[in-house]
């Protein structure tokens, strides 16, 4: 009887151990699509980004920052009653995703160190609450592009 006792308690403590290896579905797990920046016009001291970081994880993020050596200030914005507004970062929700879009949400580069041309690429490094770092590629497009009417 004991022995039986002794093996099921090694049974039962080996599978506690192998459920803790086991992959953890209530962690964010982010992909980015759909980037792009828009040429910028003018002066070029400033341009937009756009992202859609889908979450196909059971837990929420955040985007806290981003980085690129394209300028060294880089805000995210919020647009509320058609109104930008400066935010600290913006949430990632769980089973869902951040879309920054032309008319919403975005990631605007300040004091440009080069003006992005047409075609070029710039690299930018998304920073998470939870995630580690992503960096993604934007692809420099028109002016007034948008992949909504493409």
């Amino acid at each position: 009887m004991r022995r039986g006792a002794g093996a099921f308690a090694i049974a039962a403590v080996c599978g506690l151990a192998l459920a803790g290896c086991s992959s953890d579905s209530s962690k964010p797990e982010l992909k980015v699509s759909g980037a792009y920046m828009p040429q910028p016009v003018g002066d070029g001291e400033m341009a937009a980004g756009y992202v859609i970081v889908k979450n196909t994880g059971g837990s929420a993020d955040k985007l806290t920052s981003v980085t690129s050596t394209l300028s060294d200030d880089i805000s995210m914005h919020v647009t509320k009653d058609q109104k930008m507004e400066q935010v600290s970062s913006l949430p990632v929700p769980a089973k869902g995703e951040l879309d920054l879009e032309r008319g919403g949400n975005h990631l605007m580069f300040m004091g440009l160190k080069k003006q992005p041309k047409l075609g070029e690429t710039v690299a930018v490094e998304l920073h998470f609450e939870k995630t580690d770092p992503i960096t993604v590629e934007l692809p420099v497009k028109e002016t007034t592009y948008n992949p909504k009417n493409s």
